[in-house]
Order: C-alpha cells, then structure tokens, then sequence
C-alpha cells in the first residue's frame, strides 16, 4: 500500500507540474521576499505597500537583468553552429588518443561479426511553424500566474495560514501549531533568501572575474547569470558549469593554459562558496547529506526538469526543519543530514 501510494503521488506530481509548478515557484518567490518584507513592516509601511514594493523592485531587477542578456543571449544562439565548428578541431586533439582506440576496437569487432558498412538513413519529423502559437500564451499565462500567486501569497498567506489553523480542536493546539509554523515559515525564508543572495554574490563575483579577463561586460553578466542559477542545484548544477566555463574557454582563446582559466576560476569560487562561506553563514543546522541531496536531485529532476533541479534544495529543506518539529520525527529529521 507504500508502494502504491508513492507511486500514485509522484504520478500525480509529474501529470499535474503545469499547475503545482507555478504555485511552487510563487512560494518560493514569496519566501525570499518574506523577510525583506517583515523589514518594511518595522518601517510602519502596510503588508500591502511593502509586498507590491518587493514584486516591483523583483520585476524591475529581473527587466533590467533581461535587458542587458537579451543580446548576447541571442548573439550566442545564432553562433552555437559556427563556435562548435571551431571547438572541433580542439576537442580533437585532445580525445585523439580514445578516437584511434575506439576505431580499433569498431575494425575488430566489424572483422569478428563479419558485417560491412552499412548506410544509415536518418528520418526526421517535419517541425511545426506554428507551434509557437501554441505555447507562447501558456508561457505567458503561467509567468503572469507565478507574479500574481507571489504577490498574494505575501500579502494574504499569513491570513490563510491563520483561518486554516482554527479548524483545528482546542485553542492550546492553535496556538501550539501557529508557533511551530510561524518559526518554520522566519527560518525557511532567511534561508532561502541567504542562499540566493550568496548565489546572486558568487554569480557576480564569477562575471566580474571574467570581465577582468577581457571578456564583455554583457557576456560576462550572461555567463554570471547562469553561475548563479546552477549553484541552487548542488553537484548537478556546478558540473555542468564546469562543462559550460571549459567550452566558453576553448572557443575564446588558443592557448591552452587560458582556455582552462575560466573554469578554474569557477572551480575555485565555487569551492570557497560550498565549503567555507554557506557552512559559516548557514551552519551545521541546515546540513544535508550529500547522497540525499543527490537523489533528491534525480527525483526532482525527473519529475520536473530544470526547475525540479532548481526547487530541490528548497522543498528539502523545508521538509527537514517540519520534521525537527514534529514529535517523534526527529529521527527522520537526523537521516537527512
């Protein structure tokens, strides 16, 4: 009957993501803005006033952000053929030895099974041109979701929260449970708003390393960007960085040595971030086991593509300090650290 259930709920997940999608996001949304917005609040501005400043001043940082890598964004995709065209012959030197011994091996076995060369017809489906027309306006309808549901979940949630907790029995158990959930709810958003602005730190601290070494200002920006976004998925996220800084780097220069400099500059940021600054900011308390994390990742990720890798950290750490709560769940609280 576990087994069913389990099934059932990750089916469930997986066929209903374009709705719970968005309602995560906003959530998430809505914790990182949380504390910012309690910070108002001491300044005698209205839930109201302080939430619609916080989604504004977010859009507007997102608009301005979007504006400067538009361009290289695009410039970049229209290359992608050409730039690997000329990663190539590069790529080649390097993996020339495992090339010829691969060869060899194909020769062998093509000798052993008697077979010759046969021709293989690739089939390719015909696009759609009018596809877009299709997913534009979902696309928009689901952002315009995440915008208003983050708003509304800023400014009503605590309400909702407090309806919610008076259909419960007594008033010793409403009043129990809105502590629980009022300090679950302050260390969740400090953390997921300490986590993004360490994120946002490392992607800016990576984009100025890059201008430095002569690269453009928005192409450094777009780079940085895409730091800061991978670093909310651990392991996963930073090795595909990795990828990503080691292919910039053999487009953008001949030497070898310099082709290798930009990963190792985010290798080396990325193991300042992960081993000394979160632990000291963080501390041991918002831990988790690495082979946990992992497969948190690949369920996730299965489940929801980039934004599952993306949501992962956040969903398991909200899990971890509900289960410290809980009593007789801080056995399951303590497995996941």
């Amino acid at each position: 009957m576990v087994l069913l259930a389990v099934l059932a709920l990750a089916f469930t997940l997986w066929a209903a993501q374009s709705l719970i999608l968005p309602i995560l996001l906003a959530m998430f949304f809505a914790l990182v803005g949380n504390p910012i917005i309690r910070m108002l609040q001491r300044l005698w501005l209205p839930r109201f006033v302080a939430a619609l400043l916080v989604v504004v001043g977010g859009l507007a940082g997102a608009a301005a952000l979007g504006n400067q890598l538009v361009e290289p964004a695009g410039e970049f995709v229209r290359q992608m053929p050409q730039q690997v065209r000329q990663i190539a012959p590069k790529l080649r030197d390097l993996t020339r030895p495992v090339q010829e011994a691969n060869r060899a091996a194909q020769n062998i076995a093509r000798v052993a099974g008697g077979q010759q060369n046969q021709r293989v017809q690739v089939v390719s489906a015909p696009s759609d041109p009018y596809r877009w027309l299709l997913t534009t306006p979902k696309v928009v309808a689901s952002v315009l979701a995440v915008i208003l549901l983050t708003f509304f979940f800023m400014v009503y949630g605590a309400h909702l929260q407090r309806h919610a907790l008076q259909l419960l029995p007594s008033r010793q158990q409403q009043k129990l449970t809105v502590e629980i959930l009022q300090s679950i709810e302050r260390e969740i958003s400090r953390y997921v708003l300490t986590i993004s602005v360490i994120n946002a730190l490392l992607g800016m601290a990576f984009a100025l390393a890059l201008y430095l070494l002569d690269v453009p200002l928005q192409e450094a920006l777009l780079w940085g960007t895409m730091v800061a976004l991978l670093n909310f998925a651990p392991y996963v996220g930073p090795l595909i960085g990795i990828l990503a800084m080691l292919g910039m780097g053999l487009l953008a220069y001949d030497e070898l040595w310099r082709a290798l400099l930009p990963a190792t500059i985010y290798l080396v940021l990325h193991t300042l971030e992960g081993q000394i600054i979160t632990p000291i900011v963080l501390g041991r308390r918002m831990a988790l086991s690495p082979l946990v994390l992992i497969l948190a990742l690949m369920v996730f990720g299965w489940l929801w593509g980039i934004i599952g890798l993306l949501l992962a950290v956040p969903l398991l750490v909200c899990v971890k300090l509900v289960l410290a709560r809980l009593d007789g769940m801080g056995g399951w609280a303590r497995l996941l650290e």
